[in-house]
């Protein structure tokens, strides 16, 4: 009875995001107070940030790691490079299969099946080992957004790819492998079901209303704060409690259509979430996905699909009840998340 005294007594409600085109359950009577709402175990994700004689990302490191891609500056002779992009050295995905998309028959089970191919690649954002993202200047970051870009389009002249998905796993408990700062990109020969989804419901509120379901998001209670060409916002029905989506205010299907200017804007406004989650929430570990749309977008399909960015922290954990049905279960509304991280009094850096 106490946490539903501070809750104000609010009742659960359920929302449906047209968006995920999936529905939440919010239950506020389950949590403390937003404010408390804090990660119990914060990840120092560098616990021996002077020692990287054994991290193959640091620099003078790189003969131990899986073969370059591509580096930044481009040359190969200058040891003192800015960020790197290389193969996974354990891929989910082989880039070396022949046929990749021929299907075969499921043995004896009713399912399909194709080769697994595809691309798995890790973008190392800065050579020190002790730099995290949220250290970096928004330039800097920017210049790991290209690296993004450039790998997406590289990726996109092989026919059989459908999806390429960018994202980050800080901490552990988070995903992350190595302690170094780094991204990495998954491309794949199919379309994954929560993307097929998203892409469904934004087509369903398209044809309800007539607009994007992106572009419409000016809800001031779910705003955090806004840069020249995004806003970051708590998305009305979030999945996680203190889940935060960037958005370009500009009608945009793809990532990969940024320019640079953009880049830096978006460095910047990315720089300041997780410096606000880390000081609000204990600097939990986290996961970033750029939420972006398949390689092939009709012409038809353009007007509502608009990417994004999306930041969980890891707060809590997922139980029965959210894998058997898909619908979670989120302690904290997102107006009052939303409004907890607007008072975290940080300047945007340019």
């Amino acid at each position: 009875m106490a946490s539903q005294h501070q809750n104000g007594g609010r009742s659960p409600e359920l929302r449906h995001d047209p968006v995920t085109n999936r529905w939440v359950i919010f239950s506020p009577v389950r949590a403390k107070r937003p404010t408390d709402f804090k990660s119990k175990n914060p990840q120092n994700p560098n616990p021996n940030p002077n020692n990287n004689s054994l991290c193959p990302f640091c620099i003078g490191n790189e003969h131990e790691c899986a073969p370059e891609i591509f580096r930044v500056p481009p040359d190969l002779n200058d040891p003192n490079w800015k960020l790197r992009v290389i193969e996974n050295l354990y891929p989910a995905l082989s880039r070396n299969l022949e046929c990749p998309c021929e299907e075969k028959q499921g043995m004896e089970f009713p399912g399909r099946v194709i080769g697994g191919f595809g691309f798995h690649d890790v973008v190392i954002e800065n050579p020190i080992h002790s730099v995290q993202l949220s250290d970096m200047e928004p330039r800097e970051i920017g210049e790991v957004f290209l690296a993004h870009k450039k790998r997406i389009q590289q990726i996109m002249s092989v026919q059989s790819i459908k999806y390429v998905q960018v994202f980050k796993n800080h901490g552990a408990s988070a995903g992350a492998s190595m302690s170094h700062s780094h991204s990495q990109i998954l491309a794949l020969p199919v379309i994954p079901s929560s993307v097929s989804a998203r892409l469904e419901g934004m087509k369903e509120h398209f044809e309800k209303t007539g607009k994007c379901s992106l572009c419409e998001v000016r809800a001031k209670e779910l705003l955090i704060d806004e840069s020249s060409h995004f806003i970051s916002i708590v998305p009305f029905a979030a999945t996680f409690p203190f889940e935060i989506w960037i958005i370009p205010r500009v009608h945009s299907s793809h990532f990969h259509e940024l320019d640079f200017e953009k880049m830096v804007d978006l460095g910047g406004l990315l720089k300041l979430m997780l410096r606000k989650i880390s000081l609000q929430l204990n600097n939990p570990p986290f996961n970033f996905m750029i939420q972006t749309s398949p390689v092939q977008v009709k012409e038809s399909e353009s007007c509502y699909t608009h990417w994004f960015l999306q930041i969980v922290p890891q707060l809590s954990g997922v139980g029965g009840f959210e894998i058997g049905t898909g619908c979670y279960i989120n302690p904290v509304l997102p107006e009052d998340a939303a409004k907890v991280m607007r008072e975290v009094n940080l300047p945007m850096q340019d």
